[in-house]
C-alpha cells in the first residue's frame, strides 16, 4: 500500500513537471497540472495566487472555480489563510474551514456542502529564496478521518516545480523584453529620419525642424517660418506644399519687402480694368492664382501698417476685392508666411498690428543659423560644389583643409553666403582642388569679416555695432645713440627714428571682445578714448593704415572700418 502511494505521488510529480516544461504560458501549464492533481487525487477545486509589485496576491489561475469566484481571489499579505501562507511561507492543512477563523470563504467553498466538512491545503511557492505565491487546493473530508500529512508533501514538491517553471517564465520574459527594445532602439537608429528631399541636412536642429514639417504639411494651418536671412525659409515652404495635399496645386510666392503698398495690394488681389493709369485689363492677384495651393507671403514684417489691416481682413474672411473692383472674390489658399525681423519686438512698438501677429502665428517654426548646425556645412558646400561642377563641366573639390575653413566661419549670410562662397572659390581656383588658401578670409580679403562683429535684433535693424578693441603693446624704447662730432646732437628717444617693433597680427576669423580694451596709458601724448587713440595711432605712424593697424594689433581692414566708424578722415601728403 505505502509502495502504491509513493509510486503514484511520483508519477503526479512527473505528469506535473512534463507538463510544467512544455510552454512557457504558465497561465496555461498552472491550470493543466492543477486539473491532472484533481483527477488524480480527488480533490474538489484548487487555485494559484501570485503577488503583484505592489505585493498583493491574485489568482493566476484556478480549476473548478466559476470565473466571477476566481475575480474573488485577491488577497492582502496576512489576510486570512492564504495570506499568513504567503506572509509566513508555512505550509498548512485545515481538516475543516467551517472551524478555522481564519478561513475567508472568499469563493465561497464552504458553503457548497453544508453537510460535509471541507479541508484546505495552503503551500507557499518559493523561488529565488523569497515567496512568489500560494497554491491552494479544497476537498471532502467526510467526518474529518482523512489524513492530508501526504498530500500536503505532494503539493510542497508540486509547488517547487511551479516556482522553478515561473522563475523561467520570468527569466525568459525579461530577456525578450530587453532584446525587443534593443530591437526597437537599433530600429529607431538605422532607421532614416525624416528627410526632405530639396533640403540638406542631417544635425539635430535640422531633424526637428523636419519633424515639424512633416508634422504640420497634411493640414491646412496656417504656418510662420521665422529665422535669419539665407536659412532657406522659401526652400521649407516648398518642401511643405509638396507633402501637403495640395502639392498638385499651384505655390505661388511673393516677396512683400520687394513691392511698394500699391503694387503690393495690385499684386496680391489682382486690379479690374481701369482701376489705374496702366491697367489696360482684369489682372488676376497671387491669391487667386494660389486658388486651391499654397501662397507664400516672403518677408511679412516689411509691410506696411496700412496693408496689415487689408491683409488681416483678407485672413479672416478668406476673400477679397480687387483694385478698382466691388465683387467679393472668394479663395481657398493655404498660407505660409516668413519673416526675419522681430515681430514681438515690432508689436510692442507699434511697428506691427497684434491681431495680425496673432493670426499670423499659428505654427511657428524656427530656422537655425548655419553656425548652430556645422554639421551640416561639409554635406552642403559638397552639394553646391557638385552642382557647380555639373554647370561648368568642372571636377572641382574640396581638400580637408579647405573644408576645415568653412566648418570653422561664421557665416552670418547663412546658407545664402556658403552657396557664394563656394561658387566663388571654385570659379577662381587655379585647379581641380581647392586647398584653404583659396578662400579670401585666408589674405584678410572676405567682406563680410566686419558683419562678424555686428549684433543685430533682427536682419533689418541693428541693435548696436560692437566696438573693435584697440589695443596697444608698449614699445621698447631705441637703443641711446653715442653723439657724434660735428653732430648737432644726437637723436631723442622719441625721434624720428624710433620703430614699432613687428607686432604682426591677429589670427583670422578670431572673435574679438565687444568693448573696447585700452592698453594702460603712458604719461605722454598717448590718450584713453578709442577715437584719440586711433588718431594719435594715426599721426604716430604718418597716417599710414596699415602701420597704424600694426602698432594698435588689429588687420588693415579693420582699422579702415574703425576710422569710417568714427569719421576720422585721412590725411594726405
Amino acid at each position: 500500500m505505502q509502495t502504491h502511494l509513493i509510486r503514484r505521488e511520483l508519477d503526479a510529480v512527473y505528469e506535473v513537471g512534463r507538463t510544467l516544461a512544455t510552454s512557457l504560458d504558465i497561465d496555461k501549464t498552472f491550470r493543466e497540472a492543477l486539473n491532472y492533481l484533481l483527477h488524480a487525487f480527488d480533490w474538489r477545486r484548487a487555485f494559484v495566487v501570485m503577488a503583484n509589485a505592489e505585493g498583493r496576491l491574485q489568482g493566476l489561475c484556478s480549476v473548478g472555480l466559476t470565473q466571477a469566484e476566481q475575480q474573488r481571489l485577491h488577497f492582502e499579505s496576512g489576510e486570512g489563510i492564504v495570506g499568513r501562507v504567503f506572509a509566513n511561507g508555512i505550509p498548512v492543512s485545515v481538516p475543516d474551514v467551517r472551524n478555522e477563523p481564519l478561513f475567508l470563504n472568499r469563493t465561497g467553498g464552504a458553503d457548497q456542502s453544508p453537510d460535509t466538512p471541507v479541508a484546505m491545503l495552503a503551500t507557499p511557492i518559493r523561488g529565488d529564496h523569497r515567496t512568489l505565491g500560494v497554491l491552494v487546493i479544497d476537498c471532502l473530508n467526510p467526518e474529518q478521518r482523512r489524513v492530508f500529512a501526504e498530500d500536503l508533501r505532494l503539493l510542497r514538491m508540486v509547488a517547487t516545480l511551479m516556482g522553478q517553471a515561473l522563475l523561467l517564465h520570468r527569466s525568459v520574459t525579461a530577456a525578450h523584453e530587453s532584446i525587443q527594445d534593443e530591437a526597437r532602439r537599433m530600429h529607431k537608429a538605422l532607421k532614416p529620419g525624416r528627410r526632405l528631399d530639396q533640403v540638406v541636412g542631417v544635425s539635430a536642429p535640422m531633424l526637428k525642424v523636419f519633424d515639424q514639417i512633416h508634422q504640420v504639411a497634411p493640414s491646412r494651418t496656417t504656418v510662420l517660418l521665422r529665422g535669419e536671412s539665407g536659412t532657406g525659409k522659401e526652400v521649407m515652404a516648398r518642401a511643405i506644399h509638396s507633402l501637403s495635399p495640395r502639392a498638385q496645386e499651384p505655390f505661388v510666392g511673393v516677396n512683400c519687402a520687394a513691392l511698394s503698398e500699391s503694387l503690393l495690394e495690385s499684386e496680391l488681389f489682382g486690379h479690374e480694368k481701369g482701376a489705374f493709369t496702366g491697367a489696360q485689363g482684369t489682372r488676376k492677384g497671387r491669391f487667386e492664382m494660389a486658388h486651391g495651393g499654397t501662397l507664400f507671403l516672403d518677408e511679412i514684417g516689411d509691410i506696411s501698417a496700412a496693408f496689415q489691416a487689408k491683409l488681416l481682413r483678407v485672413l479672416q474672411e478668406r476673400s477679397f476685392e480687387r483694385v478698382g473692383g466691388g465683387t467679393a472674390v472668394k479663395v481657398d489658399v493655404r498660407l505660409i508666411l516668413a519673416t526675419n525681423r522681430n515681430l514681438e519686438r515690432m508689436v510692442q512698438a507699434g511697428e506691427f498690428r497684434a491681431d495680425l501677429y496673432y493670426r499670423i502665428n499659428v505654427v511657428s517654426i524656427q530656422l537655425p543659423p548655419l553656425r548652430e548646425r556645422r554639421e551640416d556645412i561639409p554635406a552642403m558646400a559638397q552639394h553646391f560644389l557638385d552642382r557647380f561642377n555639373r554647370e561648368n563641366g568642372r571636377s572641382t573639390k574640396f581638400s580637408t583643409e579647405a573644408m576645415r575653413v568653412l566648418t570653422s566661419c561664421y557665416w552670418p549670410g547663412n546658407v545664402r553666403e556658403l552657396e557664394n562662397c563656394v561658387e566663388r572659390t571654385a570659379t577662381m581656383a587655379s585647379n581641380d582642388v581647392i586647398s584653404d588658401l583659396a578662400f579670401p578670409c585666408r589674405d584678410n580679403r572676405c567682406l563680410t569679416q566686419v558683419l562678424h562683429h555686428i549684433d543685430r535684433e533682427d536682419a533689418v535693424r541693428p541693435s548696436r555695432l560692437a566696438e573693435i578693441p584697440i589695443t596697444e603693446v608698449p614699445m621698447a624704447p631705441p637703443p641711446r645713440q653715442p653723439a657724434l662730432a660735428g653732430d648737432g646732437g644726437g637723436l631723442g628717444a622719441g625721434g624720428a627714428d624710433s620703430r614699432p617693433a613687428d607686432l604682426g597680427h591677429d589670427a583670422l576669423g578670431a572673435a574679438f571682445p565687444a568693448t573696447a580694451v585700452a592698453a594702460p596709458s603712458r604719461a605722454d601724448d598717448k590718450p584713453d578714448g578709442e577715437r584719440d587713440r586711433l588718431i594719435w595711432a594715426m599721426e604716430r605712424c604718418g597716417w599710414v593704415q596699415a602701420k597704424a593697424a600694426r602698432l594698435l594689433k588689429i588687420t588693415p581692414r579693420q582699422m579702415g572700418y574703425a576710422l569710417q566708424k568714427h569719421g576720422i578722415e585721412v590725411r594726405k601728403f
